[in-house]
């Protein structure tokens, strides 16, 4: 049975490892098919496929998109997407380029708060990748203004925070068209992140599947079993497959590792089912 890994992160958005030490390290975990799922960017997917290849392991192309629903920021992650599709193109540059006048602003109101350089010290730690807020995250644990990074993200970068910035991403029909256009399919990333209501987290999955989106991310690197049996359960009412993905980041997110996952419920379909290996 292959092991599957479904999200995962790289220095092309704010993961910790290069596309190809990523394939590396997800090989030797024992992983037989990799999703590389940057925020908003495709950079990273040619150095992967090519370290897949020396690796023996199947690289599936994929994207995690950044949306705006209900004031609210959610993640759709993309599959088996074609990188070199126009629409997904623009629509991905759009987004890197709120993302690089978020970090800015980040930059600025960390000035104001008494904090200064950081987003010099951001854009150099992103290097060739996109500048997130992790970047700035690692860089003020590193001048020692936090002990961890949830830390600096509850005391700098959330709502009502110093370095706090509202955000409008893509609307969820613009992102899942995007998707599909590129011959992919949307997955609903880690759906308790969100901290929704019932009746919230209904209408996000009501509504993400009647602008196309066919799986939910059931099993996730950051859920509980709870989380996953919650998560269960809405494929089921809503006839979503089911995906599995440890959204890993870096090592030094000691619970979250690539391939440490749970196997999906029996009774749900995976997302890869229909996929010809």
């Amino acid at each position: 049975m292959p092991l599957y890994d479904l999200h995962t992160h790289s220095t092309a958005s704010d993961g910790a490892y290069s596309p190809s030490e990523l394939v590396r390290q997800a090989a030797a975990a024992g992983v037989n098919v990799l999703a590389l799922t940057d925020h908003d960017s495709t950079a990273g997917l040619d150095e992967a496929e090519t370290a897949a290849l020396e690796a023996g392991i199947q690289l599936i192309p994929g994207v995690e998109i950044s949306v705006t629903w209900a004031d609210k920021t959610i993640h759709i992650v993309g599959l088996r997407i074609d990188r070199h599709c126009n629409v997904l193109k623009q629509g991905l540059s759009r987004l890197q380029a709120t993302r690089l006048e978020r970090a800015q602003e980040i930059g600025r109101r960390l000035d104001r708060y008494g904090v200064p350089g950081t987003f010099e010290a951001a854009r150099e730690m992103a290097g060739d990748g996109m500048i997130t807020r992790t970047h700035f995250a690692r860089h003020l644990v590193e001048l020692g203004l936090a002990g961890s990074m949830k830390d600096v993200f509850e005391r700098f970068l959330t709502r009502g925070k110093p370095g706090y910035v509202s955000t409008r991403w893509a609307e969820m029909a613009d992102a899942i068209a995007w998707i599909r256009e590129a011959g992919g399919g949307a997955v609903l990333a880690h759906p308790q992140r969100y901290k929704l209501t019932a009746s919230w987290m209904r209408r996000l999955i009501g509504e993400f599947k009647e602008c196309g989106g066919e799986a939910i991310e059931v099993v996730s690197g950051t859920a509980s079993p709870s989380d996953t049996q919650s998560s269960a359960e809405y494929a089921r009412r809503f006839g979503l497959r089911a995906s599995s993905g440890s959204d890993f980041h870096s090592p030094e997110t000691a619970w979250v590792k690539l391939g440490r996952l749970p196997p999906l419920p029996s009774d749900l379909t995976p997302v890869w089912t229909h996929w010809n290996h």
